[in-house]
Order: structure tokens, then C-alpha cells, then sequence
């Protein structure tokens, strides 16, 4: 488990700068003053984004914070939980 929970960490780390590289583009297109459609386009890109690091992070708080035993019937609860989660928030 500790190899996944590694790789989660990275994968959540590598999102969350790319996140914040998308928002510090969209604040350049304010500042051009880029057509709202076009941004309305990225900031939804974003939330999308977010939205994936959220359903990463909760994946993580299954594997680590709920102590639950390692086993495949387990991993695969918790990608099923992952992905109703992650359709209701769209």
C-alpha cells in the first residue's frame, strides 16, 4: 500500500501544479482582456481538474486515514466509491 499511496501523492502533487499554472494563465487572460467565453472555457477546465485531485485525495484518505486491510476486494471498493463520487460532482 505504501507504493500507492507514494504514487497517489506524486500524481495529486503533479495535478495540483498544473492547476495552479492553468489559473495563472486564465489571470493573464484577464489581464489581456481575452474574450470571456474563451476563459469561461479554461476556468471550467480547472474545475474539472479540481475535481479529479478531489476524487485522488479522497482515494488517499480510503487507503490511509480509514485503515482498512489491503485486498483487492478493498481496492476495488474504493475505485468504485472514487468514481460514483467523482460523477456526482460533475
Amino acid at each position: 500500500m505504501e507504493d500507492r499511496s507514494a504514487d497517489l501523492k506524486k500524481d495529486i502533487i503533479v495535478r495540483l501544479r498544473r492547476i495552479e499554472g492553468q489559473v495563472k494563465g486564465i489571470q493573464n487572460m484577464v489581464d489581456r482582456e481575452v474574450c470571456c467565453k474563451d476563459m469561461l472555457v479554461q476556468i471550467a477546465a480547472v474545475r474539472a481538474a479540481i475535481n479529479k485531485v478531489g476524487g485522488l485525495m479522497l482515494e488517499n484518505y480510503a487507503i490511509n486515514c480509514m485503515d482498512l486491510e489491503e485486498s483487492s476486494e478493498n481496492n476495488e471498493k474504493i475505485e468504485e466509491l472514487v468514481s460514483t463520487l467523482l460523477m456526482f460532482l460533475k
